[in-house]
């Protein structure tokens, strides 16, 4: 049976270049702390990988105080909020600005700081845009940190972080800006520069990198102001912001996948969006709808609620067939509540399970999106038709 993957938001397949990098590293076994030969070679390695992953991020030569290794887009999420929270006695019980919809890595983040006094302010995403009027409230408040996702990993709407940003900086210098642009990495324009932004979180398996390594990027402007503190101590690796013997293999594997879909960046967004629009076409037939964003949109993520047929449902009736979609983020997709970001969006509680995401990479084409589209309608006519036969 012919398999069509279309959930590539959760996770990508290793791409060739990764894998023999990967397998060259695992040679080089030594401790990158150690400061004999075989430690020193992995040092190597780890810089040259440090080194090529911040040009994919706009940073010419990322120092280790620059760009820390983490163990994926999660924990470079945590340590950016947990991380400058922390980071100054007078920040305790101040207030932090984000959005309705974010990632769980950030929102359940969010929830431990509202229960250690923290207040943390929820600005709207309905129709997956920003509600500047309500942001600029919130600014009033004097939020010493502004953290908003680049692109939702559900809808695909891109916010305009960069817009926010600049008013945050624009009230008040001092204030540290993060995003997670774990579905913006390489999908799109990501410059942190332009964006004032201070804190980048990206993670390696959703470019065809291996799971469990991300990154954080830190503004200089940031270390300059100490604005960040350890969350994880131990024995100061990278730069003492994230103790931990750094895993070579899987860093290694990172920057070839960086640095492969970097180069061919334009064409990927090309294609993606390519097939986002064949897919949109091809359901215009069907008694779907798809969840267009009112603003910008990545070009790997297309929303589409179905009628009356639970997302878990049409999963499991396509998987059977060899197609592969998901209902959402991956990290919540066994939760029995709604998706937060479907409802921050517009959705009901009754069309957000009645959702699922379709998700590419580059690596996709159009006769799937046709195959998929085919099945899609076959598996409506049927479950809608068992539906009504039941009732």
């Amino acid at each position: 049976m012919r398999e069509i993957y279309f959930d590539n938001s959760a996770t990508t397949a290793l791409s060739e270049a990764a894998k023999n990098a990967m397998r060259q590293a695992m040679e080089v076994f030594g401790n990158p702390s150690s400061l004999h030969a075989r430690g020193n070679a992995a040092k190597e390695l780890l810089e040259d990988a440090r080194r090529r992953v911040g040009v994919t991020l706009g940073v010419r030569h990322a120092a280790p105080e620059e760009l820390v290794f983490t163990s994926c887009g999660t924990e470079a999420d945590q340590l950016a909020i947990f991380g400058t929270a922390y980071a100054k006695e007078r920040r305790r019980g101040g207030v932090i600005v984000t959005t309705d919809s974010e990632h769980p890595a950030v929102e359940n983040a969010m929830r431990r700081l509202e229960g250690q006094g923290f207040t943390v302010v929820r600005i709207p995403t309905r129709g997956g845009v920003l509600n500047f009027a309500e942001f600029e409230k919130a600014l009033a408040k004097k939020p010493f940190l502004v953290s908003m996702m680049a692109v939702n990993n559900e809808t695909g709407a891109r916010y305009d972080v960069g817009r926010a940003f600049a008013l945050a900086k624009e009230q008040n210098p001092d204030t540290v800006t993060h995003t997670d642009a774990v579905q913006a990495y390489l999908k799109g324009e990501l410059n942190a520069r332009r964006w004032m932004v201070d804190l980048v979180s990206v993670s390696a398996h959703k470019i065809h990198g291996p799971k469990g390594v991300g990154a954080l990027l830190i503004s200089p402007e940031a270390r300059k102001r100490r604005d960040l503190i350890p969350v994880m101590p131990g024995g100061g690796q990278e730069s003492g912001m994230r103790s931990g013997t750094e895993n070579i293999v899987g860093i290694a594997g990172f920057a070839a996948a960086a640095e492969e879909e970097f180069s061919r960046l334009a064409s990927n967004v090309e294609k993606m969006q390519t097939l986002s629009a064949k897919v949109e076409q091809l359901l215009g037939s069907l008694p779907v709808r798809v969840n267009k964003p009112a603003g910008a949109r990545a070009p790997h993520i297309v929303s589409v609620t179905l009628p009356g047929v639970r997302s878990e449902t049409m999963l499991h009736a396509l998987s059977a067939r060899g197609i592969y979609l998901s209902n959402g983020s991956a990290c919540s997709s066994h939760s029995a509540k709604p998706s937060g970001s479907l409802l921050a969006f517009g959705l009901s509680p009754a069309e957000a399970e009645t959702t699922v995401r379709v998700s590419f990479s580059a690596e996709n084409t159009e006769e799937e999106v046709e195959i998929f589209a085919a099945a899609l309608s076959e598996e409506l006519n049927r479950l809608v038709r068992v539906k009504n036969f039941r009732a």
